[in-house]
């Protein structure tokens, strides 16, 4: 019921500030000077030429005659014999994959893979004993939100 009551007041509201908006309008406009009247403007055939015989722009752009896919397949192939090995297929992976093989024998395991898991697992057990206790578990919990500003104003 309070939704239907407010409702309308801000309705009545609303055309109040209409009306007073449109009134003030009203006087601006009685107040204004008459209309000045306008200079014609020059016919189209008035309009400056240039000789336009010996001037040239610069080339065209070449598209280039690869597709998408043979983009694609060019960035794999290192030495552009026409052929993908393994090897150049797994190079875009190496680094990454060097960065999780932390004990480097070229072997990941599941806690390699999961480094931040693993990771934020470590940090949270504080008595190093494999098991988090509910307050250990707490310290995983993500930060709480920052609460947004009320106004955008400054």
């Amino acid at each position: 019921m309070q939704r239907f009551i407010l409702g309308g007041v801000t309705v009545l509201l609303l055309l109040s500030l209409g009306l007073f908006w449109w009134q003030g309008r009203a006087e601006v406009e009685k107040a204004a000077p008459p209309p000045v009247a306008v200079k014609p403007q020059p016919h189209p055939t008035d309009i400056p030429s240039a000789d336009l015989e010996n001037l040239a722009g610069p080339e065209l752009p070449e598209a280039t005659p690869l597709t998408r896919e043979q983009r694609r397949f060019a960035r794999y192939d290192f030495n552009r014999d026409g052929k993908i090995s393994r090897q150049e297929m797994l190079s875009t992976r190496t680094a990454a994959f060097r960065k999780l093989d932390k004990d480097g024998n070229n072997l990941l395991t599941f806690e390699e893979w999961a480094v931040a898991t693993v990771d934020k697992f470590d940090n949270a057990d504080a008595n190093h004993d494999e098991i988090l206790t509910p307050e250990e578990f707490r310290s995983t919990a993500p930060p709480p939100p920052k609460p947004k500003p009320k106004c955008s104003c400054k």
